[in-house]
């Protein structure tokens, strides 16, 4: 048999050598784990003197998100006696339905700051500015908040390039802004026929929460330029109602919307003749074609009354609103009506009554829509609408003021 001979050095670095390695493969077990229970534990926030309008003096405070299906037991069982997240769920729920957790929201336990760690405080956070809080600190508390809300005045600019949402995309600019101007100017300004050139400048309002911008608050005052004209747009508050005005105070708001679509494209218009994509033969299109994806909803182009909710041959899923007694509004190949849509039923504008597919004789997904005037199709694109009320001559001193404090600024604005 052969025997290993090593030399004497060996003998000595061989163990020291092992002991190393050993002891490498038990750090990086313990680090592995260390990194596993990052993962899950709440991580303590630097001291801060209030959160949730409570005074933290002698508190510590740890923030954690929902987890998927996870419920109100989950989240408090490990601290809060099962009896007492029973008594949350059966007697609070006018104050908030625990069931209404949502997977990704933010929660925090507010506990002592002695050995024992005891849950004080446990608060959920409904959205960015509302949260419940649960006083365990001596009976059971249990009461809505709110967290305080800084405003700030902002600027923004721009000119069209393909769409007012591609702009705003291209440009880095808040989409809710562009959601925003699109309810402003809802009912002037034809966003499908927007030319490359045409412009926007806005005045509005950003909410910051705990230094974070959490959303638009109000537009208070814009200008879209389209077509070489001027839309001027003035925000103007009356018992708890918003509504926009031109400089003149003459409302911006019609009987009519200008289009029942707030994103689109128009792949059809109205003619007198037009070949059908489907039947191949020529014949009328007395509408408006606007293509979307399937799902985006339709809006009614103004109040009035459902008189027709159901399949229509060719139309697939339609829909008929007689808005007074001259205009009548259509909206065919639906893949979807909105909840409680049917005949009989009275609509308000801008209401949801349907969701665009391409039910019936059709090739892709879009809305085919159309208007009667005295039961004569007319061209949506040209439709006319009379304007709302103006702003009323007693409050007209005030709303002079308003376009003379925010007209010189949209003025002074550089594209």
């Amino acid at each position: 048999m052969t025997r290993l001979h090593l030399k004497p050095q060996l003998w000595i670095i061989l163990p020291a050598l092992a002991a190393v390695l050993i002891t490498s493969a038990i750090i990086g077990v313990l680090l592995y784990h260390m990194r596993i229970s990052e993962k899950h534990e709440p991580i303590a926030v630097p001291a801060i003197s209030h959160a949730y309008n409570i005074k933290l003096d002698s508190l510590d405070i740890r923030y954690s998100k929902v987890g998927n299906n996870q419920n109100l037991s989950d989240l408090l069982s490990p601290y809060i006696p099962a009896g007492l997240i029973d008594k949350i769920a059966k007697e609070t729920g006018d104050i908030f339905d625990v069931r209404k957790m949502h997977s990704g929201n933010t929660f925090a336990r507010i506990t002592s700051k002695d050995p024992a760690q005891r849950t004080l405080y446990f608060i959920y956070e409904i959205n960015s500015i509302e949260f419940v809080v649960y006083d365990f600190r001596d009976s059971l508390k249990v009461y809505r908040d709110k967290k305080k809300v800084k405003v700030e005045v902002k600027t923004a600019t721009g000119s069209i390039s393909g769409s007012l949402w591609k702009t705003f995309q291209d440009q880095d600019l808040n989409i809710n802004l562009a959601l925003g101007l699109s309810e402003v100017y809802a009912w002037t300004v034809d966003f499908y026929g927007l030319q490359n050139g045409d412009s926007f400048k806005v005045i509005y309002e950003e909410m910051y929460v705990d230094g974070r911008m959490i959303g638009i608050d109000r537009i208070l005052s814009a200008c879209f330029t389209t077509g070489e004209k001027d839309f001027y747009a003035f925000l103007w508050e009356d018992k708890g109602k918003k509504a926009w005005f031109d400089e003149n105070g003459q409302s911006l708001q019609r009987s009519f919307l200008k289009a029942p679509l707030r994103f689109s494209r128009i792949s059809s218009y109205f003619s007198s003749s037009r070949m059908h994509p489907i039947l191949r033969i020529a014949r009328p299109h007395f509408g408006v074609d606007y293509a979307a994806p399937r799902g985006t909803p339709v809006e009614a182009l103004g109040e009035g009354k459902v008189t027709e909710a159901g399949w229509k041959g060719g139309y697939g899923r339609f829909i008929a609103i007689r808005h007074n007694s001259v205009f009548l509004t259509t909206y065919a190949h639906l893949s979807a009506y909105a909840k409680n849509i049917r005949p009989g039923v009275h609509v308000s504008q801008g209401q949801v009554i349907g969701f665009v597919g391409m039910s019936g004789l059709a090739t892709g997904p879009h809305l085919d829509f159309r208007v009667y005037k005295n039961g004569s199709p007319v061209d949506p694109l040209h439709l006319e609408s009379p304007p709302s009320e103006p702003v009323p001559p007693s409050f007209m001193p005030q709303f002079k003021t308003l376009v003379a404090r925010y007209k010189p600024v949209l003025d002074k604005i550089k594209l």
